[in-house]
Order: structure tokens, then C-alpha cells, then sequence
């Protein structure tokens, strides 16, 4: 049954997008008119957009996003796409040459026809009722105004534009690989973000994306045969006969066309996806419904209705360690090119196993919290997004999947950091989304580096006040746009730690963490144990004696830089703490005060949440 039950509007005064006392943001509210032609994969836009600038400064000038200007042959994503193809990364298990395409891009730009491109194009622009000029440059609209936007005061602009949809390659696009006629992502000309670093006009070259906290009023009119899921509340089902099964509802068409209208409050990007197959459920899960629309074949008919009582454990869970979801509502579409994230929404493949389906369902839905809510500029950070979205989502999974439960959920993440270590790809994490020198280095130091990030994060300073700092930093700057100052000023408050020193290290260079038990000796009758920083990356050690009668004792050395000390995470071991590691010194030695014959092994850190690079040398034997 193809219904589509979304009502309400959630009150803006619930979802205050006031900024910290230092911090302003500009705020946005959209008014949008699209007549959908399925004919020919065109629309016509209206869009009418109140800037609110909040900022200091006087603005002579602003920026839109046009994102489909990308799917053009020759733009800078495909040549960005063609040249790192290039790149050779070694040999598959096969033996063939392995090249650093993204492998759902590769060279398809560069072979659209003109009926296949995509473009949108604005046809006039005013500001307060006047024209403005503007040029276009590619996915960049650069508006010069005619009179400034001044501190503290908004302007109208009104717009009309056209857009061809594009052929499905990334993310937004039309008749994806299973089937979905479109999926309507990064579709409408979209202001940039201007903060407290300037414009952010951001070329569209593949990545991250940046947006404007605002209200959005979108209505499309597309042929009556299409369902449409999108962000957003819709207002009228029972006039387009969606999600309203009274007798006698009347049905109010545009000749052909049925009128969507929905409405978001407080997000900063708004996706639809269409479809003339689209099978809709809904279940509702703790103060929201969340909404899944799916092709039903013989495969998805099995899986797709798995999902409403699965993702319902994962919320519990996601609830519980990163906050509760603001919003009334959440749409899990079939559409686009593998997962992708939006306000509200989320567009998945969805033709695969039931493990892959959740899986990527839980990765998608954790960007509600750091994309959705926690709006850090990905482009600079997109490790914020995409490594602590991957951090949450390996919890769930391992907390919520049986055949999961008590395993390691970090240890992929930690494994696919090591190797890209190994290939000599990595670039630091403060890198730009777009000027990684590789995919494979972007997407490795983004998802598994940057949730190895977090899971560290738990030895430093200890996994509960970690968890703790996490509910904390929701809660502190949800609707905001955090940086890396403001998640580590949050974890220093959290613990009582010091934590400049890690963002240094781990985040703006690839120095690496490799300590080691250089020799276990006895002096005087007396066991000595010498510890060695080998690698260039400084860390506090635990290191776990055990006697051969079974007692074990944790030592601990913390960090003279921390300025502070983890509590002892386990109770049921024994903690001796030590005088700070100055991390000018290579060595560290400490007596243990009994005879060596009395040790069955010492080992630096049995968890294993310190990336040590090389962990053969952490443990002696007696």
C-alpha cells in the first residue's frame, strides 16, 4: 500500500537554533514551487529565500550552490574523477592493477549525452524586488548585490530557475542502478554558508556538503502517478489522496499532477525522492514515525519490513549514548547510489541482504546526529561527520546484532587505519574533503581514522567520561556548527584533561603511536620494566603486569601534557599510578617490586584501543 501519513509541524521554539554567546549563524527560510515534467526529466523553480544575516559584517556579495552543473562532461568532478582513476594503488587478489577510481563515478560523467547531463540554470534573480547581477561558475552562483546586506538585518531574494535531472551517477540522478526513477538530492540552487571563517563557497567535486540552518516550504507538482518521499512534514495527504483513506476523499489534481506540499523546520538541506513503485510502511518508535519506502520485489518484500522493528532497537541504543531525535518523523527511501544523508531522510540502495540493508540503514540514520543535527562544515572536518557516524553506527550493530554481541566494534576501523598507514597514503585528517591526493586516503582517514579517533579518545581520558562528553556535545551543540576546538573543549570539560596535545597529533599530523617493552630486567632482586616511545606520537600507557599465581595490576602512566589522569576504567584489577611521561623523554622505567621469577607476562595495553602500529613488541613472556 503506497500511503504517505506525514502530518504535523514541529515547533520552531523546540528546535531553538541559537547560537553559543560567541558564536553567531546566519538562518535561512525557503519558499519553493517546482512543476516536475517526468516527460523529460525537467523542472521549473520558484523559489523565494529570506537571508537573515546574523553576522557582524557587511555582505556585498553572496553564493549559491548548483550542484548539478557537475554532471556535465569536462566539469571539475569529472575530471577530478578521470585523473585520480589514474592514480595506481596496486594489485586486487587477482593480480590485475587496482586504480583509485570511486568506483561509482569512474568515467560515466564524461560520456552524458545532452539529454542525460545534468544543469540547473537561473533564469533572474532579484534582491528586495530588484535585479542583481550574477555569473555562474560551474556549480557556483556568485551574486554581486547591488546594495549590501547589512549586519544584523535580511534580504528577499526571489529566483527562477530550470534543472534537467541527470542521469543517476552520484548521489542525486535519475533511474538509479535499482530501479528508482529519481532521486531528487542537491537539486535546487542553494545559498552558501557564511560563518565566522568567511563565505564557504565549496565547488562540488564529490564530497562533503555545508548548509544554512533554516525553514524549508517546498511544494512539487509531478505527474499523479508518482509517489514522493521527502524531508519534512507533508501538509496535505489528504488532498493528493497519500496516507488518507477516509471514503470520499477528494482527490485535487493540476490536470495530471498532484500538488506535495511539506514543510521542515530548522534543517539546512531538503531531498525528495519519486517513484511510480514505491511500496510506503511506517512504525511508529518512541515520539516519531519513521517512514520507509521501498520497490517491492521478491527480494526487498522480504527485508524492507525487517527494518521498522530493527531500526527501532537501534534507536534505543542511539537514544541512550548520543540523544534523543528531535524531530517527528525519519524516511528510509530506496534511491540513490549506496547511502547518502540529508535532514529528515535518508536515500539507500536497498536490493541486498538484510545485514547490508541494516547496516547501511543505522550508518545513514547516525548522520541525523553528526551531519543533521551536529552541522560541522564537512569539507574541513569531515572526520566529525563520517568517522564519529561510523563510531556510532559499529555500537549499534554490535550492540543490536546477536552474532556481534560481545566482539570488538572499533576493530575494523583499527585495521583499515594500520593499512592505509602501510600504502603511505595517509594525509592528515585536517586535509579538505576535496584535496585529499586520494579516494582511498580520503575515505579511510574520514570514516575508520576518524572513529578510531573517538575510540582512543575512550583510552585517554576513559570510555565513560567519553560517552559522557558525547552526550554533552549533543546537547551543547546540536543546531549549531561545531569545529574541533569546540568537541575537544567539550572532552576537556567532560574529564579534567588536557587534550590539545591529541587534536595535534592525531588530527593534524600522520606522526604515528609505537611504544614498546624495550627490556624487563631484575636489579637487586627486584623486576625492572623499561618502556620505549619509538613512534613520533606521544600517549599515556597502561600496561598489565600478571603473576604466575593469577593476580594481575594495572600500571598506569599518564601524559605530562594531559595535566590530568583517566579514572581506573576497570575495578576488578588493581591500578598503581605513576608520575607523568614527559614527552620530551624516549624511555620510562618502573620497579615493580618483585622478582622477576614471580611474572608470567607484561603487556602495554590488553585493550587495544591505542593504534599502535606495532604491537609485536608490547608483550613479554615469562
Amino acid at each position: 500500500m503506497r500511503n504517505f501519513l506525514f502530518s504535523g509541524l514541529l515547533a520552531l521554539t523546540a528546535l531553538s537554533a541559537s547560537a553559543q554567546p560567541d558564536r553567531w549563524q546566519q538562518r535561512v527560510k525557503y519558499k519553493m514551487n517546482i512543476d516536475m515534467d517526468a516527460a523529460t526529466n525537467r523542472f521549473a523553480g520558484k523559489q523565494s529565500l529570506q537571508y537573515f544575516n546574523n553576522s557582524p559584517d557587511t555582505l556585498y556579495k553572496v553564493f549559491y550552490h548548483l550542484y548539478w552543473n557537475a554532471f556535465q562532461p569536462n566539469s571539475s568532478m569529472d575530471v577530478r574523477s578521470l585523473e585520480l582513476g589514474k592514480v595506481l594503488l596496486g594489485k586486487d587478489r587477482n593480480g590485475n592493477n587496482r586504480y583509485d577510481w570511486d568506483g561509482r563515478v569512474v568515467d560515466r560523467i564524461s560520456k552524458l549525452q545532452p539529454n542525460e547531463i545534468g544543469y540547473q540554470k537561473v533564469l533572474s534573480l532579484k534582491m528586495n524586488g530588484r535585479k542583481q547581477t550574477f555569473n555562474m561558475q560551474e556549480t557556483i552562483l556568485v551574486v554581486e548585490l547591488d546594495k549590501p546586506i547589512l549586519p544584523k538585518s535580511s534580504a528577499t531574494f526571489d529566483m527562477e530557475f530550470e534543472a534537467q535531472v541527470p542521469v543517476q551517477i552520484r548521489r542525486s540522478g535519475r533511474n538509479n542502478k535499482e530501479g528508482v526513477d529519481y532521486s531528487m538530492a542537491q537539486w535546487y540552487p542553494k545559498m552558501c554558508e557564511y560563518d565566522y571563517e568567511g563565505w564557504h563557497p565549496t565547488p562540488y567535486i564529490a564530497r562533503e556538503f555545508y548548509g544554512v540552518w533554516g525553514d524549508f516550504d517546498v511544494t512539487i507538482s509531478m505527474d499523479k502517478a508518482y509517489t514522493i518521499a521527502a524531508t519534512g512534514y507533508l501538509q496535505n495527504p489528504q488532498q493528493i489522496g497519500h496516507g488518507y483513506e477516509a471514503p470520499g476523499t477528494k482527490v485535487v489534481t493540476a490536470g495530471s499532477k498532484l500538488n506535495w506540499q511539506f514543510v521542515a523546520p530548522n534543517v539546512h538541506d531538503f531531498v525528495w525522492a519519486a517513484d511510480t513503485k514505491y511500496t510506503h510502511i511506517t512504525k511508529k518508535i518512541d515520539d516519531f514515525t519513521a517512514h520507509f519506502f521501498y520497490i517491492a520485489t521478491d527480494t526487498t518484500s522480504k527485508t524492507w519490513p525487517l527494518l521498522p522493528d530493527m531500526m527501532a532497537k537501534a534507536y534505543a541504543y542511539a537514544k541512550t549514548h548520543y540523544g534523543p531525535y528531535p524531530y517527528k518523523q525519519y524516511s528510509f527511501i530506496q534511491g540513490g547510489d549506496g547511502g547518502m544523508e540529508y535532514p529528515m531522510a535518508t536515500l539507500i540502495l536497498g536490493t541486498g541482504k538484510i545485514a547490508g540493508l541494516y547496516g547501511v540503514a543505522v550508518h545513514e540514520w547516525m548522520h541525523s546526529w553528526y551531519q543533521g543535527m551536529l552541522g560541522t562544515n564537512e569539507s574541513l572536518y569531515p572526520w566529525m561527520d563520517e568517522g564519529f557516524t561510523t563510531f556510532g553506527e559499529e555500537n549499534i550493530l554490535h550492540a543490536t546484532i546477536d552474532t556481534l554481541v560481545g566482539k570488538w566494534p572499533l576493530a575494523g576501523s583499527y585495521d583499515n587505519y594500520f593499512s592505509l598507514i602501510k600504502s603511505g597514503r595517509e594525509e592528515p585528517m585536517s586535509t579538505h574533503a576535496d584535496h585529499f591526493s586520494t579516494n582511498n586516503g580520503y575515505s579511510i582517514s574520514s570514516y575508520s581514522k576518524g572513529a578510531v579517533f573517538l575510540e582512543q579518545l575512550g583510552y585517554i581520558i576513559g570510555a565513560a567520561n567519553r560517552d559522557k562528553g558525547l552526550l554533552r556535545y549533543y546537547w551543547d551543540w546540536r543546531f549549531k556548527h561545531p569545529n574541533v576546538n569546540d568537541f575537544v573543549r567539550v572532552m576537556e570539560k567532560t574529564s579534567g584533561i588536557q587534550l590539545d596535545w591529541y587534536k595535534m597529533y592525531f588530527v593534524n599530523t600522520t606522526k604515528h603511536i609505537d611504544y614498546a617493552l624495550d627490556s624487563v630486567y631484575e636489579q637487586n632482586g627486584s623486576t625492572i620494566v623499561r618502556l620505549r616511545r619509538k613512534g613520533l606520537m606521544p600517549m599515556p600507557v597502561d600496561f598489565v603486569v600478571e603473576m604466575k599465581d593469577g593476580r594481575k595490576v594495572t600500571h598506569y602512566i599518564p601524559l605530562d601534557l594531559m595535566f590530568g589522569a583517566k579514572p581506573n576504567e576497570t575495578e576488578s584489577i588493581p591500578r598503581t599510578m605513576h608520575d607523568a611521561w614527559k614527552w620530551t623523554h624516549p624511555t620510562y622505567e618502573i620497579n615493580l617490586g618483585v622478582p622477576i621469577k614471580d611474572l608470567k607476562s607484561v603487556e602495554i595495553d590488553p585493550s587495544q584501543r591505542m593504534a599502535d602500529i606495532d604491537r609485536s613488541n608490547n608483550k613479554a613472556v615469562a
